[in-house]
């Protein structure tokens, strides 16, 4: 009970931090996602043996170039085929026979696109347009949050067949079938509730972040898999790391941002 409880008040303090940056202003949440990564860099160059500290370096000046300001004359695009490029060969990589780590180079190369690509990413969705919007992050986080929920109530009282249990073997197939079903019927009323986007647009953020983000849960899985630990951190009691807590939504946030440039280009 009394873990049950830590873990509730460290979850609670996590959202209410992130939805107070939001509402706050851009520059707040800018500012703790930019520590989010920091510390979310760490935990994964700790995960994979990085001793490179050039990555650090790397994550601050694109996060500059990109994340405050969406509007430079360097396209986010720039950064969005390669880090789109490296979440395809992670998915790859997971399906691998044999799980082998990966080599120091190809490590380097991951964190700084997968990592940091997706927290860059993450902080340009509420400014696709270029001004930011914070209903964008204010619907896509409870997506988050209702998916890991239900995939987790559903998995426990009705999964029976293992979605990838080389990986993760209390992943379920009823129980992803289950958040994603939950998900989608909550991008209804997150479409009324932000009004930013019309049902079907949320629907398919919902289906993405589902998908997706259960693909990044899975990665992560096979990191600390390799590394023989159970969480990628401490820093938040009952949760683990930063990197256990925001692995669905860096995966999934580049293939979001791409579906909206779509969506907004052909509407």
């Amino acid at each position: 009970m009394k873990e049950l409880a830590i873990r509730a008040v460290s979850g609670l303090l996590y959202m209410t931090l992130i939805i107070g940056a939001v509402l706050l202003s851009s520059n707040a949440f800018l500012l703790v996602f930019f520590l989010f990564g920091i510390i979310c860099l760490v935990e994964f160059n700790k995960l994979v043996n990085n001793t490179y500290s050039a990555t650090y370096f790397i994550f601050a000046a694109l996060f500059f170039v990109f994340a405050f300001d969406p509007t430079a004359m360097l396209s986010p695009y720039f950064l969005l085929v390669p880090t789109l490029v490296a979440n395809l060969f992670l998915i790859v990589d997971l399906f691998r026979a044999q799980q082998q780590k990966l080599s120091a180079v190809k490590n380097y190369l991951i964190s700084t696109t997968y990592i940091i690509g997706g927290f860059i990413f993450v902080c340009l969705l509420p400014s696709y347009k270029s001004s930011f919007n914070p209903m964008i992050i204010l619907g896509i986080f409870p997506l988050i949050w209702i998916n890991d929920s239900f995939a987790y109530l559903v998995g426990k009282n009705l999964g029976k067949h293992k979605l990838f249990e080389r990986i993760s073997p209390k992943k379920t197939i009823e129980g992803f079938v289950g958040g994603l079903i939950f998900s989608c019927i909550a991008s209804y009323f997150i479409a009324k509730f932000t009004e930013k986007f019309t049902t079907p647009v949320w629907l398919v953020i919902a289906l993405i972040m589902s998908v997706f983000g259960t693909i990044g849960d899975l990665i992560q899985s096979k990191f600390k898999r390799q590394a023989k630990v159970k969480d990628s951190g401490n820093i938040m009691p009952g949760h683990g790391g930063v990197y256990d807590r925001l692995d669905s939504i860096i995966f999934a946030a580049p293939f979001i941002y791409l579906f909206l440039h779509i969506w907004m280009y052909v509407s």
